[in-house]
């Protein structure tokens, strides 16, 4: 079978765009610790989910990035409240987008990525980029894959392809597509905060919210609010 490697948060979008390759790839998920607020939980939730695919899992520390910036992820700054009907307002959401960016993140663990990749014969990468992330975050955009795979075509010795099934989808999208091919979603954190149950308020949370609203389709999370 062939193998893949998958940059798996525990989230929604890596849960969905990691399943759609569980029957066709060998899989070894990589989960980073980069300091963040919500690291248990997610552990727990990659954890689990990889159990339920039946692939691999692991841990990788990166204790040096936490230091870097001023994340409101990896530090002590208070994560940006906004309001559901805020999700619209492309403002709003770039000053939220702002004060919760990790200098250079999905940078750093895509090349890790493909570090694993070569060692381990891999042919691809899994990421959950998406559409609707891309309109905040840059890293997620159609335009940073496809020059990312241009750069490991150049600078790898291995034929290797980063695959971001979800780049053209929204949330909501995303969801529905989970669904379709159960997804262990249900098993999926994304909230911003080191709560046991997603917080409800954060930005992250509210998307997931409003996704399954959207989708029509029953939420599973849990919600402190």
């Amino acid at each position: 079978m062939k193998k893949a490697i998958s940059v798996l948060s525990g989230g929604l979008d890596s849960t969905v765009a990691t399943s759609i390759y569980k029957d066709s790839h060998e899989i070894h998920g990589i989960t980073f610790n980069y300091g963040q607020k919500s690291l248990k939980q997610e552990i727990d939730a990659s954890k689990k989910i990889c159990e339920k695919l039946e692939i691999k899992h692991e841990l990788i520390d990166l204790p040096w990035l936490s230091k870097l910036g001023s994340s409101a992820l990896t530090t002590d700054n208070e994560l940006p409240k906004i309001s559901i009907n805020d999700l619209s307002n492309q403002e709003i959401c770039e000053d939220s987008a702002d004060k919760v960016w990790v200098p250079g993140r999905n940078l750093v663990f895509t090349a890790i990525a493909l570090s694993y990749a070569e060692s381990k014969n891999a042919e691809i990468i899994i990421v959950g980029w998406d559409k609707e992330e891309a309109n905040t975050f840059p890293d997620n955009s159609k335009e940073f894959l496809e020059n990312f795979n241009k750069t490991i075509a150049i600078g790898s010795k291995k034929s290797i392809e980063i695959k971001a099934p979800l780049i053209d989808l929204n949330k909501a999208e995303i969801v529905k597509l989970g669904n379709k091919i159960n997804a262990p979603i249900e098993l999926s954190y994304s909230c911003y905060s080191n709560k046991e149950k997603h917080c409800g308020i954060c930005e992250s949370c509210l998307r997931r919210k409003l996704a399954f609203i959207k989708s029509g389709i029953k939420d599973p999370s849990k919600y402190l609010e």
